[in-house]
C-alpha cells in the first residue's frame, strides 16, 4: 500500500521491474557460484571471499553483516509499528480502551522492539533446525493470509475506513475508501502522487519509496546465508532462490493491481495497515503481518550471525572477532548470534523504519554488485575449474547486475552510496595490509594471467622499433648471498623492462630422484620480495655453467619479452663477501635471512667456473646477439650511503665510451659506444640516481683538433637528448706505450677495415697490448676526479682465438683493478634514436 499509494500503479510496476531485474541478475550469479563447488557457512561472504580473495571477501563480509543487522532492525521496527497501529493507545488519550492498551512513545516503542528482538534471539540460539521449522510454519500462515487477502478484494463490499492520524499534540481523522473494483479508482491510482509519510513527516520521492520497497526484496540471500546448515546447498540454493524470486514478483504485481483498482489514494497513503480493515477475517491479516515481519527479522539475524561466524573462522580480523568463533555442542555459533543481537539492539535506537531503509538498501545493493563482480571475474578468468552446473548466465548478465546495482545505489541516496563505497575502500586497504595471506586462491592472479597471455600474443617482435627499445636483462647469480647489491643495482638498469635472475645448478637430473630446483624456488621468490626488485626467477640444471647460461639465454622470457642483455659478475680472485647480512632489506627487520641458500665459497675452495669458460659465456652471448655487461666490485657500492651524500654533493657517473684496449680505433659513435651511453643514461633516469651527474670522457691526442671532436660529441649528445658533462683527457703518454710495444705507425694496422673492427673489437695482435699500457690506461681512468660512484667502460669483444681467452680476461682485470664499482659494457644492437 505504501508503494502504490505514493508511486501509483505505473511507477510501482516499474519499481518492481527494476528491483527484480537487479535481483534476477544477481540470482543468476549466486546460482552459478553456488553450483561451482562445495559451499560452507557464510553465504554471499563465502562466495565472494573464495572468488575475489580475502580483501574483497572480508570487506564485503562486514558490509553484508551490517546490511543484515540493519535489515533485522528494520523488520523489528516495522513489526513494532504494526503492533502500535493495532494495539496502541490513540494519540491524545492517556488511557486505552478495548484492545488499544499499548502506550506510544519513543522509549515504549524501543521496549517493544527489544522484546521482539529477544524472541528472535531465543529462536536463533536454539539452532538452525528450530529456525527452519519456525519459518516453515510462518510460511504456511503467510500463504493462508495471502489467500484470504486475495479473496477479500473480491468478497468485501465497498466501505469507508476512518483513519486516525497524529496532528500536533493530538490526532485528526480522515476517511479512506475501499471502493471495490472501480475503473475510476484504477485511473486515479495509475499516476504518481507522492505525499508526506505520516510516520516520519518527510515528503516521499521515487528514490525514498524505492528504498523502502527494495527491502522487501532482499530476502534472496536468506537461503545462501544458511549455506553451512543446508544438507545440499549447491542443489537447494538455486532452486529455492529462483522459485522465491518468481513467486514474490508475481504476488507483488498482483497485489499492486488489486490495490490500485479497489482502494483510493487516501487509504493507501494514510493507512499502511488497511488490508486488515478490508479483510473478511481481520485478525488473520494481523497475524500474517506479524509472522512475516518476525520471520524476516529472524532471517536477517541468523544470516548476520552466520556471516560473522564465517568471518571469525577465517581469521581475517585477528582477535577482534575471536569471540564469535565459539559454538554450542551441536555446532550453532551462539556467540556470533549474541554479538549480532547486540548490534541489532544498538541499531534499534534509530527509532524509525524509514530512517534506516536507505542505508540498508545501499548495503544490500553493494553486496549484490560484488556478487555479480565475483561471478564476472570467474567467467572472464576462463579458468578450467570454473564449471558451474547452473549455466543460465553470461558475463553480460553479471555486467547488467553490477550496473543496475550501482545506478540504483546513487539514485536512492548519493550520500549513503558514497559513504558506503568509502567505507568499503577503507576496509579493503586495511585487509590488504593487515590480513594474513590465504590459501583460497586469488581471482586477481587468474585475471592477470588471462590478460598477460592476451597481450603477450599481441606483442609482435616484428614490430619492434629502436625508439621503444628498453633493456631486458638476464642477471646470472651463483649465490645471492654474495650478489645482493648487484641484484639491486641491475634493478635500476632495467628501465621498466624484463628482469630475470638466472641461476645454474650443476647436477644431472638422470642421477637424481626428483627435481632439486623446486624446493629452491620459494627461497628465490622470497629474496625478490625482500629486496623489492621487480624480477622473475629462472633456474636450470646443466652439466656446466656455460651450458646453463646458454639454456637460459635461449629459453628465458616469452614471446616479445626475452632477455636482450646478459649481466655477469666479474671473474677475479677476490674472496666472496656475504652482502645479504648487511643489506638494508634484512638489517632493518628481525626476519631471518632465507636459509635456502648455501654458504659462500671459501676463498681457498676451487671455483665452479674456469676463466676459459667465463670468457666463453661472453662470446656465446655476443654470438647470440645479446648485449653483455660485466659488473666488478658492485658489492662495494652502498647506494643508501651515496644517496645520503648526494644531498650535499651530487654523485658522479663516469662514462668512457672509447675502447681503451684498442687505442688505434678510438671511435665514439659505433654501436657499442652508443649502447654504453644509453645504459649510463638509463641508470641516471632511475629514481635513486636522478641527482647523479653524467661525466663523459673524451680521450684526445695532440694535433687531433680536440675542440672539433668535443663539439661533434656535444652535438651527438644533444641529438640523443642526453645531458652530460664532457671532459677532455689527453692520453698521448698512454698511447705512446702502446705504439712503442707494437713498433708500428700511429693509426694502427694498415689493412683494418670498419667491417673487421665491428667483428673483432679486441685487436688481432692481442699479445702486443702490453700490461704496461693497460696499467697506464687504468691509472688514467683512476686519476680523474672527483671519484665517481660507478664507472662505465667499453668492453671489447673476446678474441676469436680461444687460446687468448685467459690473456683477454687478464687485461680486463688490469684495466679495472682498483677502480671501485665498474661496469664493462658491450652492445651489439642499435638502441638510440634521434627521431620522434
Amino acid at each position: 500500500g505504501f508503494v502504490v499509494g505514493h508511486a501509483g500503479l505505473y511507477q510501482a510496476l516499474a519499481m518492481f521491474a527494476v528491483a527484480y531485474f537487479i535481483i534476477g541478475m544477481t540470482v543468476l550469479s549466486v546460482c552459478a557460484i553456488a553450483t561451482n563447488g562445495a559451499l560452507d557457512a557464510g553465504g554471499a561472504y563465502y562466495m565472494i571471499s573464495r572468488a575475489l580473495g580475502p580483501e574483497f571477501g572480508g570487506s564485503i563480509g562486514i558490509m553484508f553483516f551490517l546490511a543484515n543487522v540493519c535489515g533485522s532492525a528494520l523488520y523489528v521496527l516495522g513489526l513494532v509499528e504494526a503492533l502500535v497501529d493495532s494495539f496502541g493507545i490513540p494519540l491524545g488519550q492517556k488511557v486505552g480502551t478495548g484492545i488499544h492498551v499499548l502506550p506510544q512513545s519513543y522509549w515504549y516503542e524501543l521496549l517493544y522492539g527489544t522484546v521482539l528482538l529477544a524472541l528472535c534471539l531465543l529462536v536463533c540460539l536454539v539452532g538452525a533446525s528450530i529456525y527452519a521449522k519456525a519459518t516453515f510454519l510462518i510460511f504456511l500462515i503467510v500463504a493462508g493470509v495471502l489467500g484470504t487477502i486475495l479473496i477479500s478484494f473480491f468478497a468485501t463490499r465497498p466501505l469507508g475506513v476512518p483513519i486516525h492520524l497524529p496532528h500536533l499534540n493530538g490526532s485528526k481523522t480522515e476517511n479512506g475508501n475501499f471502493t471495490g473494483f472501480s475503473l475510476a479508482t484504477l485511473q486515479d491510482n495509475l499516476g504518481g502522487g507522492y505525499g508526506v509519510d505520516y510516520t516520519t513527516g518527510q515528503r516521499m520521492s521515487f528514490s525514498s519509496v524505492f528504498a523502502v520497497m527494495f527491502n522487501g526484496c532482499t530476502g534472496i540471500m536468506a537461503g545462501s546465508n544458511m549455506s553451512g546448515d543446508l544438507k545440499h546447498p549447491s542443489y537447494s540454493i538455486p532452486r529455492g532462490t529462483i522459485s522465491a524470486v518468481v513467486f514474490t514478483y508475481l504476488v507483488y504485481n498482483l497485489l499492486a493491481f488489486l490495490m490500485c483498482a479497489t482502494c483510493n489514494r487516501t487509504l493507501l497513503q494514510k493507512d499502511y495497515g488497511f488490508l486488515r480493515d478490508i479483510s473478511i477475517f481481520p485478525p488473520l491479516v494481523t497475524v500474517g503481518i506479524y509472522a512475516a515481519t518476525l520471520s524476516a527479522a529472524m532471517s536477517n539475524l541468523i544470516g548476520a550471525s552466520r556471516i560473522l561466524y564465517a568471518l571469525a573462522r577465517d581469521d581475517l580480523f585477528g582477535r577482534a572477532l575471536a569471540l564469535a568463533k565459539k559454538t554450542s555442542a551441536n555446532g550453532n555459533p551462539v556467540m556470533a548470534v549474541i554479538l549480532s543481537w547486540l548490534v541489532v539492539q544498538l541499531v534499534l535506537f534509530s527509532g524509525k523504519l524509514n530512517t534506516i531503509a536507505g542505508v540498508v538498501t545501499t548495503f544490500f545493493l553493494l553486496v549484490y554488485a560484488t556478487v555479480n563482480l565475483a561471478c564476472l571475474a570467474l567467467e572472464w578468468a576462463s579458468a578450467p575449474n570454473f564449471r558451474p552446473t547452473f549455466r543460465y548466465f553470461t558475463w553480460h548478465t553479471c555486467l547488467l547486475g553490477i550496473a543496475g546495482c550501482c545506478v540504483m545505489m546513487f539514485l536512492i541516496s548519493p550520500v549513503s552510496a558514497s559513504a558506503s563505497l568509502g567505507f568499503l575502500l577503507l576496509l579493503l586497504l586495511a585487509l590488504h595490509y593487515l590480513s594474513p595471506s590465504s590459501t583460497w586462491g586469488y581471482i586477481s592472479q587468474a585475471l592477470i594471467f588471462h590478460q598477460v597471455r592476451k597481450y603477450l600474443l599481441m606483442l609482435d617482435v616484428r614490430k619492434d622499433h629502436v625508439k621503444f627499445w628498453r633493456p631486458q636483462i638476464l642477471l646470472m647469480v651463483q649465490n645471492p648471498r654474495g650478489s645482493a647489491r648487484l641484484i639491486d643495482f641491475v634493478n635500476d638498469l632495467k628501465k621498466s623492462g624484463l628482469y630475470v635472475l638466472g641461476h645454474v645448478e650443476l647436477q644431472d637430473l638422470d642421477m637424481l630422484p626428483s627435481d632439486p630446483l623446486q624446493p629452491q624456488q620459494d627461497s628465490w621468490l622470497s629474496l625478490v620480495d625482500k629486496l623489492n626488485v621487480k624480477a622473475f626467477v629462472s633456474l636450470t640444471l646443466a652439466p656446466s655453467v656455460r651450458h646453463g647460461v646458454r639454456q637460459l639465454l635461449f629459453t628465458s622470457g616469452l614471446g616479445g619479452m626475452r632477455p636482450n642483455t646478459l649481466v655477469l659478475g666479474f671473474y677475479d680472485d677476490a674472496a666472496p663477501q656475504d652482502g645479504l647480512t648487511q643489506h638494508p632489506a634484512f638489517t632493518s627487520t628481525r626476519e631471518e635471512i632465507p636459509l635456502g641458500f648455501p654458504p659462500l665459497r671459501a676463498p681457498a675452495a676451487p671455483k665452479l667456473l674456469s676463466a676459459q669458460e667465463y670468457v666463453g659465456i661472453v662470446a656465446d652471448a655476443l654470438k647470440m646477439l645479446r648485449n653483455v655487461l660485466l659488473a666488478r666490485q658492485l658489492e662495494s657500492l652502498d647506494k643508501a650511503q651515496e644517496l645520503r651524500r648526494a644531498a650535499s654533493l651530487p654523485p658522479a657517473i663516469h662514462v668512457w665510451p672509447v675502447n681503451l684496449l684498442r687505442p688505434d680505433s678510438a671511435r665514439y659513435a659505433d654501436t657499442c659506444s652508443l649502447f654504453l651511453l644509453q645504459m649510463a643514461c638509463v641508470l641516471n633516469m632511475a629514481r635513486a640516481w636522478r641527482r647523479a651527474c653524467l661525466r663523459l670522457f673524451l680521450c684526445v691526442e695532440a694535433g687531433a683538433m680536440p675542440h672539433a671532436q668535443e663539439e661533434k660529441l656535444r652535438q651527438l649528445l644533444k641529438d640523443l637528448r642526453i645531458q652530460a658533462q664532457i671532459q677532455l683527457v689527453p692520453w698521448d703518454v698512454v698511447t705512446r706505450l702502446h705504439w712503442q710495444t707494437c713498433r708500428g705507425p700511429p693509426g694502427g694496422p694498415a689493412g683494418a677495415t670498419e667491417e673487421e673492427e665491428e667483428t673483432m673489437n679486441f685487436p688481432a695482435n692481442a699479445t702486443q697490448v702490453s700490461d704496461e699500457y693497460v696499467c697506464a690506461a687504468n691509472k688514467l681512468v683512476l686519476e680523474q676526479s672527483p671519484a665517481p660512484v660507478v664507472r662505465f667502460l667499453y668492453l671489447p669483444r673476446p678474441p676469436a682465438d680461444t687460446s687468448l681467452y685467459p690473456l683477454y680476461l687478464h687485461q680486463l682485470e688490469l684495466l679495472t683493478r682498483g677502480l671501485g664499482p665498474t661496469v664493462l659494457v658491450h652492445g651489439v644492437s642499435a638502441v638510440t634514436s634521434t627521431q620522434l
